[in-house]
């Protein structure tokens, strides 16, 4: 059995999910037989792992420092293994606009975009495009912070009226914000682990909203507030089509370890399309690679004995 150091929590918004993804890793190492060292990542995360020396760190941050490279990249420089995709990867994922850019580049359908940062807006007179970027994408559009997760920070904008002070929430979390065609249709994850070195897509997984007309916060982590369908109806082409988007993107990334990729399933057009990608999704009891997990006969703690032996036999690689 191996030393584990948990890492959990940390600065990011999204801190409280962390920490439940977190707990539950932990609960099921410790059942595993590992040796487990909890750790609420903070500035002395540096002394409490070379005074833990773990075999491998299991990352369940999400958010800034966790899906960015940031913590990889600290424990590449410590030489431990970690569970999830390297560094280069988490910093291509992290950042949508750069990820969606990717897609195009590679051909991979994602709706139209455009992004802006904050210089763009007070010095260089953004502002004065946003009538041709509403004519460009028509309304509704989705704004949405370049670099958070959880659907933090999204706003639908369904008029002009409406556009300005979904850009300032959206600013309000990042520097960066994307102006996202909104694709009406069906809300989709198609999770990815692992298997002998190799990515295989986990069955798919519709979120269906119960109270709202999109899977917001809320939705993703109150208990109740989404009907979650795993296997997803789908006609086996489209499924096949979604779980073939899925890997192109995981591969395009650099992903390694396991991942979530999330997708819209477009009504009229049966047209899918990419949204963006994560490197280190939840492992809360509402969260989607559990339950994909689970309806491919993969109990929660086998899932996380293999993703954690993923991350072993990466790092024993010369």
């Amino acid at each position: 059995m191996s030393a584990v150091a948990v890492l959990k929590g940390g600065r990011s918004l999204e801190r409280q999910v962390s920490l439940r993804s977190g707990a539950r890793v932990e609960d099921a190492l410790e059942r595993l037989g590992h040796r487990v060292a909890a750790i609420d990542v903070d500035v002395d995360l540096g002394a409490r792992l070379t005074e833990a020396t773990p075999d491998v760190a299991f990352v369940a941050l999400h958010g800034r420092d966790g899906e960015d490279g940031t913590v990889q990249e600290l424990l590449e420089v410590l030489g431990i293994p970690y569970t999830g995709s390297r560094v280069s990867a988490c910093m291509r994922a992290s950042d949508k606009v750069l990820a969606k850019h990717a897609m195009v580049d590679q051909g991979i359908p994602t709706p139209s975009f455009f992004a802006f940062n904050e210089t763009a807006f007070q010095v260089l007179g953004a502002a004065q495009a946003l009538p041709a970027v509403e004519h460009r994408l028509s309304f509704p559009i989705v704004v949405k912070p370049a670099s958070q997760g959880s659907a933090l920070g999204i706003k639908f904008a369904r008029d002009g009226a409406e556009l300005p002070g979904a850009l300032l929430a959206a600013f309000s979390y990042d520097h960066k914000v994307l102006l996202e065609r909104y694709v009406a249709g069906r809300d989709l994850a198609v999770s990815i682990l692992e298997d002998s070195d190799e990515p295989r897509a986990l069955p798919i997984v519709e979120a269906v909203p119960e109270q709202e007309d999109f899977y917001d916060f809320e939705s993703r982590y109150e208990i109740g507030r989404t009907r979650f369908v795993c296997p997803a109806e789908l006609e086996p082409a489209v499924a096949q089509r979604a779980e073939e988007l899925a890997l192109d993107v995981y591969r395009m990334l650099g992903c390694s370890g396991f991942a979530r990729v999330d997708l819209m399933l477009e009504h009229g057009s049966d047209e899918l399309f990419v949204l963006e990608a994560n490197t280190i999704p939840g492992l809360t009891e509402t969260s989607l690679v559990p339950q994909a997990a689970d309806a491919a006969g993969i109990t929660f703690d086998r899932l996380i004995e293999r993703i954690l032996q993923a991350a072993l036999g990466r790092g024993q690689q010369p």
